[in-house]
């Protein structure tokens, strides 16, 4: 889990610079972070008769989430981009497109959450439901933490 935590600060630190990330980065990081991801998720879920299910299932939930993560770098790297000259409007277009990563994020766990529960057993779905909120959690927050509070617009 140490590991895991580590990749997420590297990935977050690499957005300090403002920079843009390429595809090839941007899947490269995303390949090791999934790699560590699901040995962490190995370790800490209890799974028995029903492994092969619940790893195709998170297969299948590994390929949407990258979707989404691929949209969250891509509103991070607009933020940076765009942050000394934003708009009222801007801004409230960023907090939108935010909000709505975030709820289909959720959306996706709770899916998820709900096919776990029907092929392998409500306790592992619990438990895949709670790793993912605290990953979800720990990367919103390191994010949050190295960027830049928005601050007035400049007329």
């Amino acid at each position: 889990m140490k590991k895991l935590l580590f990749l997420v600060s590297l990935l977050v630190s690499n957005f300090q610079s403002y920079s843009q990330v390429s595809p090839e980065e941007v899947e490269y990081i995303q390949s090791i972070f999934g790699m560590e991801k699901r040995a962490a998720v190995k370790e800490m879920l209890s799974l028995n008769a029903n492994a092969d299910a619940f790893w195709k299932l998170y297969d299948d939930y590994e390929v949407e989430r990258k979707d989404l993560g691929r949209d969250r770098i891509k509103l991070l790297e607009k933020y940076a981009e765009n942050y000394d000259g934003m708009s009222n409007e801007d801004i409230d277009g960023l907090i939108k497109e935010s909000m709505d990563l975030s709820l289909k994020t959720d959306k996706l766990i709770n899916k998820y959450y709900k096919k776990v529960k029907t092929e392998v057993g409500s306790v592992p779905a619990a438990q895949f439901y709670q790793l993912e909120h605290y990953l979800l959690s720990e990367i919103r927050a390191a994010i949050l933490g190295e960027m830049e509070l928005i601050e007035s617009v400049r007329q």
